[in-house]
């Protein structure tokens, strides 16, 4: 009798055992947090404004005619370098010279007229002084004399007119350049009745150019006069060309719906390898500083909770817009700080912290493995006096 009791007390502790055993193997364990931290440091704040823009010459100029003709001589060519005042082109004269001929012989016509006007005229006056003709006949021939000088005026303007009209038919460069488009060929007719039409572009210097960019309505404020430029073009894809913006111009232009402005951006060009029409994909840099003390700028964002930083931290917070959270020991304390200029990424640290110490930015909270060892509280739980899990090696007969 004693031996069963002895027995059913050995078999009672064992369950008990085995059953705390498992109970404290599946108990939930505390989550292990992570504190992620970054230091205050010296780091570039920066930032950009991308756009596309068109690579042209600082000076360009289309040359054109006032006068309507035949092409009769072309003297340059695409890429030809050309002079201030030599001769690109020459129109046919012949009508030219004949409108030069008519009007110099309209000319001769009214000062012969007002030569015999003048003597009618002086001969007038002297018989009206006399009294031997009447005051009318006097102002008659005043006048024919002064009509005289009118039309002689006229045929000088005249002669005047077609002698400019002459020298236009000679083409001739307003300035020192390049000739990069050339629009007519000998023979052909240009008329200039409403327009001028063009016949050559030239460019004053190719080591010299621009970029004009558009650059989109929400970045235009941004942007500003003297700032620096990085730009790219597919004919070099592995350069990267550098500028300074010149200008910033006023007027928007709307294309679908779309509002953008052109921005001038200055692009040496000494070794000749950026080409007029080439686009450009362009940064502009509209934040660019260096050695300002920052810290990444979700450290200002960072906020701790009870329910995050686990039990055995404590959060001292204080009553600041800006601040920062530093870990010291197990206390999480926020320190007041005052912030400068940002880029989104990074903000600058004007005062309340020194530089090299570390803030929390983050928390993260990893959840443990609750399976593992699962199977040894199984074993632990399990009878001793149960029998034993079937071998599962076995081989089967």
């Amino acid at each position: 009798m004693n031996t069963k009791r002895i027995i059913g007390a050995a078999v009672a502790v064992a369950a008990t055992a085995g059953i705390a055993c498992y109970v404290l193997g599946n108990k939930k364990k505390t989550p292990d947090v992570t504190f992620e931290t970054a230091k205050v440091e010296k780091a570039v704040i920066g930032n950009s404004v991308t756009a596309t823009g068109t690579i042209e010459p600082v000076t360009k100029v289309e040359v054109g005619t006032q006068v309507s003709g035949i092409i009769s001589k072309i003297y340059v060519d695409y890429n030809d370098v050309v002079r201030k005042g030599q001769v690109i082109a020459e129109l046919d004269k012949t009508n030219l010279v004949s409108e030069l001929n008519s009007a110099r012989s309209s000319l001769a016509n009214a000062k012969s007229n007002l030569d015999y006007q003048q003597l009618n005229h002086q001969r007038m006056k002297t018989l009206h002084d006399k009294g031997l003709i009447s005051a009318n006949e006097y102002d008659t021939a005043l006048l024919a004399l002064q009509q005289a000088r009118s039309t002689c005026n006229e045929r000088m303007e005249a002669v005047a007119k077609a002698q400019t009209n002459l020298s236009y038919a000679t083409i001739t460069s307003p300035i020192d350049g390049v000739i990069l488009n050339k629009s007519v060929e000998e023979g052909q007719t240009v008329a200039a009745s409403f327009s001028t039409p063009t016949l050559f572009t030239i460019a004053q210097d190719l080591t010299d150019m621009r970029v004009i960019a558009n650059v989109d309505e929400a970045d235009i404020g941004e942007v500003k006069e003297g700032q620096r430029v990085a730009f790219t073009v597919d004919a070099f894809p592995d350069l990267t060309f550098d500028g300074q913006v010149t200008q910033v111009r006023q007027e928007g232009t709307t294309e679908n719906n779309v509002v953008t402005y052109e921005v001038v951006i200055s692009a040496p060009n000494k070794d000749l390898k950026l080409k007029p029409g080439l686009t450009a994909n362009v940064t502009i840099f509209t934040l660019e500083r260096k050695g300002i003390v920052s810290v990444p700028t979700k450290a200002l964002r960072f906020t701790p909770t009870k329910e995050t930083v686990g039990k055995g931290n404590r959060i001292a917070d204080c009553n600041a817009a800006h601040k920062l959270w530093v870990r010291e020991g197990n206390t999480l304390r926020a320190y007041a700080v005052q912030t400068g200029i940002t880029n989104g990424t990074r903000t600058e640290i004007t005062g309340g912290m020194k530089e090299g110490t570390e803030v929390i930015t983050d928390i993260s909270v990893g959840v443990p493995d609750e399976t593992a060892g699962t199977q040894d509280a199984d074993d632990e739980a399990r009878s001793p006096f149960a029998p034993g899990p079937p071998n599962k090696n076995k081989n089967r007969k």
